[in-house]
């Protein structure tokens, strides 16, 4: 600029763009040269006019306190969350997440939206898990979207005016806060996933809503299996509500006596089925030997002896939060 280099950066560079920012005064003209170089992949160039500025949150909220309902589209994104980038944010460090919680700001905003007396519905994007615990106890509706492709707006418009039934179910456990996971820096499994967890998550692993409800009838099954042996389990499963919908149906094995290292409980099977409202299915599922055993820290299958929990249900067994069908369960012996 006016001569002088500001920017020489002709090597790619791993930790993201290099970046000039010019202060200009009214009047002044200024020269700016701009040489550039591709020799291979993709290359992105902006200038952009303008300047950043604190949002003010309550004339945001005054702005929208009219409408009938606000929608708040937030969470992440992959310009804030994957490896190697130039973040450094608040809960970013070098594109890792070194805190689960939403992003700050976006609570504040919502907080201010809910003060309009209005519903509000959190659209939240993101491709990990999200602690949310404000938002969990005070915003009436949450859709977890993750990040959308190209249909995106169209398939969160078909579910939020109810066009769409959803029926899916988190692949991931949600933590209420960074204070249930181990440290950072700690790459061990004890204390995390659904396996190993034994707080209280936000949201857990296989957890959905619909707009419909389903009822489990008992769980049939044998009371004795002998070692090496499958065991087939049954129930049927009733649309209560006033919707068609689809349930995701899944089998949770527990061992009532597990080794140290062994998981609190395990899935073994699910199966998304469709039923009408009124109408009832049946449901089963085979589970193997390999199914109903255990791996040793020498990494040694065996399957122990004595009582192993079956469980079938809308999710993992225990759950008692709100619309999440019950579960189904029996006890069986491996002799």
């Amino acid at each position: 600029m006016n001569d002088s280099l500001r920017v020489n950066a002709w090597e790619r560079n791993r930790w993201g763009a290099r970046t000039f920012r010019l202060h200009i005064k009214k009047g002044t003209t200024y020269k700016i040269v701009l040489e550039h170089r591709q020799s291979e992949g993709n290359a992105s160039i902006k200038m952009i006019r303008g300047t950043y500025q604190r949002t003010d949150l309550d004339a945001l909220a005054r702005r929208v306190s009219s409408a009938d309902v606000i929608l708040f589209a937030g969470g992440i994104s992959p310009q804030l969350e994957g490896e190697e980038m130039p973040v450094n944010y608040p809960g970013f460090d070098g594109g890792d997440r070194t805190s689960i919680l939403l992003p700050a700001v976006q609570t504040e905003l919502m907080k201010k939206l809910k003060e309009t007396g209005k519903p509000v519905v959190f659209v939240m994007m993101t491709g990990s898990a999200i602690a949310t615990p404000w938002e969990s106890e005070n915003i009436p509706a949450i859709v977890n979207a993750w990040y959308g492709g190209q249909s995106a707006g169209t398939a969160i418009a078909d579910v939020l005016f109810g066009d769409y039934n959803p029926a899916g179910r988190l692949p991931v456990t949600f933590y209420k806060s960074d204070s249930d996971l181990p440290g950072f820096k700690d790459y061990g499994v004890k204390g995390r996933t659904y396996r190993y967890f034994k707080g209280e998550p936000l949201y857990p692993f296989g957890y959905g809503l619909s707009f419909t409800n389903f009822r489990y009838g008992r769980l049939g099954a044998p009371a004795v299996v002998k070692p090496g042996a499958s065991v087939k389990v049954t129930t049927t499963v009733t649309n209560t509500g006033s919707m068609d919908g689809e349930e995701v149906v899944q089998c949770y094995v527990s061992f009532t006596n597990p080794n140290g290292t062994a998981p609190l409980r395990a899935l073994k099977g699910f199966k998304r089925i469709s039923v009408p409202k009124g109408s009832s299915q049946e449901v089963s599922f085979e589970l193997t030997a390999s199914d109903l055993s255990l791996v040793d820290e020498q990494g040694n299958t065996y399957q122990p002896k004595g009582d192993v929990l079956i469980s079938v249900g809308g999710g993992q067994p225990g759950v008692k939060l709100p619309g999440v069908s019950e579960t189904v369960s029996h006890l069986i012996k491996i002799q």
